[in-house]
């Protein structure tokens, strides 16, 4: 564990020198957790404005189900807006380190400092787990700390029926199982990216790509044209932890770090 704690320190020291890196770890959860508290604010302040608006709270209640059921309409606007942003921190532990592990490898490459390390007795399994919880770690504890954050400031901004919705054990599996099941795919995806290619910023927009399905939900959430329930975030929580077995896999087997070392220019 040593060795790996080593090259935790070192890619944190590497990684954060890159300003985009830097950027999203810093920026992305202050963004994602001001925003929606601010829409709260504007929501209460503009509560007689808004209650003039005919906003559909019967629409609302057919197409989101059980979600409004018994509350206001404002509560209604109020726990679905919500309810947006704390899929948002689904997306947080796959943006944040998969930008970090594209970097972590072909960064080190780029800057020559990655040919020592391969030379050194440390193993594979090693060096990737050492990459790997390094790009997980900042994410997740960024992640958890915006959540804590997040429903704190909702705390004082919403009404107990609004809260105690949000506290629902879906959101919980969503933001403490399956975030750090997705921040594990997120690293995997960006490593073989890493490994691959030849251009740091070749592979961090590569990477990104891997935050696009996610993307996709949102939009349908939004839209109305899907509903995440409990069922799909357990669903979501299988079939992730399954996908994060298989690229770990992959992920060990495409590192070939004798290829490395002898065919990138």
């Amino acid at each position: 564990m040593d060795k790996v704690k080593v090259i935790i320190g070192k890619e944190w020291a590497e990684v954060f020198k890159n300003r985009m890196v830097f950027f999203i770890v810093a920026f992305l959860p202050l963004f994602l957790t001001a925003l929606p508290l601010l829409m709260l604010v504007f929501f209460n302040s503009a509560g007689e404005e808004l209650s003039e608006f005919n906003t559909g709270s019967d629409e609302m209640l057919q197409t989101f189900g059980d979600l409004c059921l018994g509350l206001s309409e404002m509560e209604c606007l109020q726990l679905y807006t919500l309810s947006l942003f704390l899929f948002m921190f689904m997306i947080l532990p796959v943006a944040i380190p998969v930008t970090i592990a594209a970097y972590s490898i072909v960064g080190e490459k780029s800057t020559h400092s990655l040919e020592p390390l391969l030379a050194t007795p440390i193993t594979t399994t090693e060096l990737l787990l050492g990459k790997a919880l390094a790009a997980m770690i900042p994410a997740v504890l960024a992640t958890w700390i915006s959540y804590f954050i997040f429903m704190l400031g909702t705390r004082f901004l919403v009404s107990d029926d609004v809260i105690n919705r949000l506290l629902d054990p879906m959101w919980l599996l969503a933001v403490f199982v399956v975030g750090p099941l997705l921040a594990l795919l997120a690293v995997c995806f960006g490593l073989m990216i890493s490994s691959r290619a030849t251009d740091p910023r070749v592979a961090e927009q590569l990477s990104v790509l891997i935050v696009l399905p996610l993307i996709m939900l949102v939009i349908g959430q939004s839209m109305g044209l899907i509903l995440i329930n409990r069922q799909m975030v357990l669903f979501i929580a299988i079939f992730v932890a399954i996908l994060d077995v298989i690229l770990v896999i992959l992920t060990v087997r495409l590192f070939q770090r004798e290829t490395i070392l002898t065919s990138w220019k």
